[in-house]
């Protein structure tokens, strides 16, 4: 089963982490990542994500597929991101894979956010205390400038 969600509202860990269980699985591994405090010295007030969200549902169920060539023996998989505002401390994306061993699930979990970072059109603004802010890009991302 896959499970990909893009929501303008508090994303659901519980969820995420019981779409993916099964009773084939001993592994269920989650990633789940937050807003931070500090960035290079910088008070991160709050985030705000923005997507081409029929294009990044497109590429998360891409991300899948090549997942599932990489680790077939992964039985489910769940990306949910989150857009608009997301306060330090609350969850901006959530990662979960299930397969019957841990190191398939494990391994499923970091290459699929290593490729949600580099291939899906989601766009991250910091904003910091001092009320600046600065749209941030991956420097894994597929079209970052080389420059």
């Amino acid at each position: 089963m896959i499970d990909l969600k893009i929501v303008n509202s508090e994303l659901d860990i519980t969820s995420a982490m019981n779409s993916v269980n099964s009773s084939q699985c001993g592994a269920i591994s989650i990633f789940i990542g937050t807003t931070r405090e500090y960035f290079n010295g910088n008070k991160v007030k709050t985030l705000f994500y923005e997507a081409y969200e029929s294009m990044a549902l497109k590429e998360m169920k891409s991300i899948t597929v090549l997942t599932r060539q990489k680790w077939p023996e992964v039985v489910n998989i769940a990306i949910h991101h989150r857009i608009g505002e997301v306060k330090v401390g609350e969850a901006g994306v959530v990662i979960a894979a299930s397969s019957p061993h841990r190191k398939h699930a494990q391994e499923a979990v970091s290459f699929i956010l290593e490729r949600l970072k580099t291939t899906v059109p989601i766009f991250k603004k910091e904003q910091y205390e001092d009320d600046s802010g600065v749209w941030k890009v991956s420097e894994e991302c597929a079209w970052k400038s080389n420059n």
